[in-house]
């Protein structure tokens, strides 16, 4: 819940700079079956979707590792992970839907700055971009770097956004 402590006019901004971490799409069914496709994969039952909902957050290593019971089974963990990685890459949209009032946002879209530490997670994100915007992509950079604020990140998209009309 957002609180102002003072007024605050919606109209009167001009410029909205936000995080695309995740926090503009619905991708909740997608990240479920992604997690019971993994499951699957490695004989372990189903979760319920609730369930795999609230271990999201962390990045998809924590997701996996909640998923699969914190082990200490390496290589149980790097199989569960490889898989879930690819199942995703493959589905990652098939259910996934921008949150209302989003693509009007993105369609406002002046610059993108793109952070990676992994380079199948930057080409899969390239390709997202490029089916997005096509001939017309916002102004963008592109970076590879050895860490991310959150250690399991893997990509981190900031995005600028500016109200042309002027409202």
């Amino acid at each position: 819940m957002i609180r102002f402590l003072r007024p605050f006019d919606p109209h009167r901004i001009r410029l909205l700079v936000f995080d695309l971490d995740g926090t503009l799409i619905d991708s909740r069914l997608d990240l479920i079956h992604s997690v019971n496709a993994m499951l699957q994969h490695i004989g372990r039952p189903a979760l319920d979707g609730d369930v795999i909902a609230s271990y999201v957050g962390d990045g998809a290593p924590a997701l996996v590792r909640r998923a699969i019971g914190d082990t200490d089974d390496e290589a149980l963990f790097r199989a569960a992970m490889e898989y879930f990685l690819g199942y995703y890459r493959i589905h990652k949209l098939d259910h996934t839907t921008v949150y209302a009032g989003i693509a009007e946002t993105l369609a406002n879209l002046v610059a993108v700055v793109v952070y990676a530490t992994d380079m199948p997670a930057l080409m899969a994100t390239a390709d997202i971009f490029a089916k997005r915007f096509g001939d017309a992509p916002p102004s963008s950079t592109w970076l590879g770097t050895t860490a991310l604020a959150h250690p399991d990140q893997l990509v981190e998209i900031t995005a600028t956004a500016v109200d042309v009309n002027g409202y």
